[in-house]
């Protein structure tokens, strides 16, 4: 990847585990709606997707206003507890300082609203490695990976040839692709085998150490 310059990365199951967090405030606001949900119910699927249909999926509803109600009852929970309930990945703070020394920009590229990332990567003090963080709006723009990358190349000035993608999910992939971005699926987060197979990244990673193989120090950096 040797034009690359800029590196978008994804948050949840790419930097961040979020599971005990998003699991505990989707299960807070289906308890909260009437519909608690089963413990054995495996909602893993949930960790990537625009948060709101996968609220309606689960409540078995097509009314666009309990799906915003759920929603509502989710951050609730989520925005005072739930994002703290979040685990880095290894070796992610060392990676990300390496790629900054190697002279990548770096920028943040999730669904999740822009305002609980930037609370996250603050938190766990890697808010510093992004020369700027990107994502959704609570009222649900740019939800829509490829909308959000798009968002980012405009408000950036960045040529689609100079970036790359990073993430778990094909929402990443097939998003990178749309905006004519190069793309790298890590394959320790939330998609699965088949899901990453049919999205067809670019590149695969095992962890998020091995970015460091596809980026060596840019000659202008050093």
């Amino acid at each position: 990847m040797a034009d690359i310059q800029h590196i978008f990365l994804d948050l949840d199951g790419t930097l961040t585990d979020p599971k005990q967090g998003i699991h505990g405030s989707i299960r807070y606001a289906l308890t909260k709606m009437g519909q608690p949900l089963s413990e054995n119910i495996n909602i893993d699927w949930t960790i990537g997707p625009p948060l709101k249909a996968s609220l309606a999926k689960l409540l078995n509803t097509q009314d666009e206003s309990a799906a915003e109600q759920a929603l509502q009852y989710y951050r609730e929970r989520f925005s005072t507890i739930g994002l703290y309930e979040n685990v880095p990945y290894p070796h992610v703070q060392q990676t990300l300082q390496q790629l900054q020394y190697r002279g990548y920009q770096l920028y943040l590229a999730t669904a999740k609203p822009q305002v609980y990332a930037v609370r996250i990567l603050e938190h766990f003090d890697l808010l510093k490695y992004f020369t700027q963080p990107y994502g959704s709006e609570l009222t649900g723009e740019r939800t829509n990976k490829g909308d959000l990358i798009q968002y980012i190349l405009q408000q950036e000035a960045l040529a689609p040839e100079t970036c790359v993608m990073v993430g778990d999910r094909e929402y990443d992939i097939l998003g990178a692709r749309r905006n004519q971005v190069k793309s790298i699926a890590v394959t320790y987060g939330y998609g699965t085998e088949q899901e990453l197979g049919q999205a067809q990244a670019n590149q695969e990673i095992t962890q998020f150490s091995e970015l460091l193989e596809f980026f060596p120090t840019r000659i202008s950096a050093v």
